[in-house]
């Protein structure tokens, strides 16, 4: 397809697992009524954000895929008639557990799979107690609407993801996300935090010549260990255009479908203008594999 018309749910979590997924099941419905194709949810949409602390019992919030929200929100997708982007928390085996994202196609089938790969460990962040690092590569996954390269979250901040993805064929990126401030953070350095949020992934598009699709949670969650003040995540979904130009941006603080035409034949155009694949020194970059470069 050459242009698809593209719904962002951008909502805030309760600690009722229930009444999330009623929540994101009338938002898709109505992303979907406004003629919305493919609709992407933030990262660890079923729950609160639980990783603000180690605890063992979180364990219980994961499920197998399939298992039964795969089939819920494959019901969703066919019902529907969309390509639905979402975020669960796999429970591979016993002990073992993924940030898992899973596309379904609009009959209802999984399109494919992607396990997050950059794992972060990091005060209220500590996704390393939960998650293993994922194991399917930087693979797009292909759908009836293009190719979809679906990363998750702290994956945003690495430029090697979002080229392997390019590289593989992807037509768009997607980062389902959740992120956000420390309460106590200075205005100063929460903006400084968003921009570079913001800049990094536009940067992503301008040196792939491809959209990018950026889904955020919204509202203050908690802290249960009360060590800190709790995660005020910032919303400010967004969706940027091959060149890195804005077309569409979320509110910081409020719950908001967004609904964005994105021109995926303009990827090529750009491409000829700006023709960094062509320029890439492939002969000289054998240390991008090294952890660094000594002296």
């Amino acid at each position: 397809m050459s242009t698809i018309k593209v719904g962002l749910v951008q909502q805030k979590m309760s600690n009722n697992v229930s009444e999330n997924i009623q929540k994101l099941t009338l938002n898709i419905k109505k992303l979907a009524a406004e003629g919305a194709q493919l609709i992407v949810l933030p990262e660890l949409h079923n729950s609160l954000y639980f990783c603000q602390t180690e605890d063992v019992n979180m364990f219980n919030l994961a499920e197998t895929i399939p298992g039964s929200s795969t089939e819920y929100y494959g019901e969703l997708a066919k019902q529907y008639n969309v390509v639905l982007v979402t975020s669960l928390f796999e429970k591979r085996a016993p002990g073992l557990y993924h940030n898992t994202a899973v596309v379904f196609e609009t009959d209802g089938s999984m399109a494919g799979k992607y396990r997050k790969m950059h794992i972060p460990d990091d005060p209220a962040y500590y996704e390393k107690f939960y998650f293993t690092p994922g194991d399917l590569g930087f693979e797009p996954i292909a759908t009836s609407v293009g190719k979809l390269g679906v990363l998750i979250c702290w994956d945003q901040w690495y430029p090697e993801a979002a080229r392997l993805m390019a590289m593989r064929g992807a037509d768009v990126l997607i980062y389902p996300t959740a992120i956000g401030w420390e309460s106590t953070d200075e205005q100063t350095e929460k903006l400084r935090q968003q921009d570079a949020w913001v800049i990094s992934q536009r940067g992503h598009a301008v040196a792939n010549g491809l959209p990018v699709i950026s889904v955020n949670r919204v509202g203050h969650e908690a802290d249960p260990s009360g060590v800190t003040n709790g995660i005020e995540f910032w919303g400010h979904s967004f969706v940027a255009g091959p060149q890195g130009e804005l077309l569409e941006k979320g509110s910081n603080d409020k719950e908001q479908n967004l609904l964005v035409m994105v021109d995926l034949k303009r990827s090529e155009n750009v491409r000829r203008i700006w023709p960094f694949f062509r320029d890439r020194r492939i002969d000289a970059y054998q240390g991008i594999v090294q952890r660094f470069l000594d002296n």
